[in-house]
């Protein structure tokens, strides 16, 4: 493959959105995020000798049981199998980004110099190594990439199954986690698993979390002058749902938007001042794409 080709795959001419602009973003957070993901793990991971979930935790246990293989050569060799699957079952250009990102993450995490971390609370240092290492994953797979390894099997169960990224990584790295315990610390691996749960839940902050979003279904005889208030004031859309009482039979028109959190206690007071006898269901949203409110992301 030559780089025309490479050109190609990850800035297809038939997709005018897709700007070298576009690449330099997708590459700049993969490096952020890996240094983040890199600093995290040498300054707080490593000197704790916490263990870790998926391709980097099989290189964390290889580097503890012979401490001269390095972590990041030891992850650069585990994510072979991963790229294959990513590139016949994911895209080309997915895996050209996701091999930038295992590259760039295993030089800084081999080449690397942080210092460690002094933490002596080991519960603190896993929720500090969650935190951050699950922001620089989290800003890595915002990107069209990933840093390789467990990151490509999650994406690949998403799209297949729509589980999300966060909660897949939790679960297949209790695996790796309890083959830690048993060859290594047992301890440790309790520790690290404040580490995994912290840091899964920080990913999906920074993927989804931080655009939450709240349906809403309103049942009102007002129901003109509420949504003609929440197009108005709130500047949200509204859907009318063709309803039917049960026990009335009568039809209702029902009221469906959608809100972020901080619009939540402007809607309630706009509803029940209009009319205090109104119906109000509310739903969390694990994730909202469309107008105003999140682009569908192509791998």
């Amino acid at each position: 493959m030559d780089m025309t080709e490479v050109s190609e795959l990850i800035c297809p001419r038939n997709f005018p959105a897709e700007s070298w602009k576009r690449i330099v973003a997708n590459l700049s957070l993969i490096t952020v995020g890996n240094l983040i993901y890199a600093a995290g793990l040498n300054s707080i991971i490593i000197p704790q000798h916490f263990l870790s979930g998926g391709a980097m935790g099989i290189a964390l246990i290889a580097h503890y049981l012979i401490p001269v293989l390095n972590t990041g050569y030891a992850y650069l060799l585990i994510n072979i199998p991963f790229f294959l699957l990513g590139w016949f079952t994911i895209s080309k250009r997915f895996i050209l980004y996701s091999a930038y990102g295992v590259l760039s993450l295993s030089a800084i995490t081999a080449f690397g110099n942080f210092g460690a971390i002094k933490v002596v609370n080991p519960i603190l240092a896993a929720i500090l190594g969650g935190i951050v290492c699950g922001a620089g994953c989290g800003m890595v797979l915002r990107s069209q990439g990933s840093a390789g390894g467990l990151d490509i099997l999650s994406v690949y169960i998403n799209k297949k199954l729509g589980l999300r990224i966060g909660i897949t990584k939790t679960l297949v790295s209790a695996i790796v986690l309890g083959s830690g315990a048993i060859f290594l610390d047992f301890e440790a691996a309790l520790y690290s698993l404040i580490y995994v749960f912290t840091s899964g839940k920080v990913l999906d902050a920074v993927l989804t979390g931080f655009n939450e979003r709240k349906s809403v279904l309103i049942i009102s005889d007002r129901h003109e002058e509420i949504a003609s208030g929440i197009l108005s004031r709130l500047r949200r859309g509204v859907t009318y749902l063709e309803g039917c009482g049960g026990f009335s039979g009568k039809g209702k028109r029902v009221i469906f938007s959608i809100i972020t959190m901080t619009e939540l206690s402007k809607l309630k007071q706009l509803v029940f001042d209009i009319d205090p006898a109104a119906f109000m269901v509310l739903h969390d949203t694990l994730e909202v794409i469309g107008h105003r409110h999140g682009k569908l992301k192509i791998y």
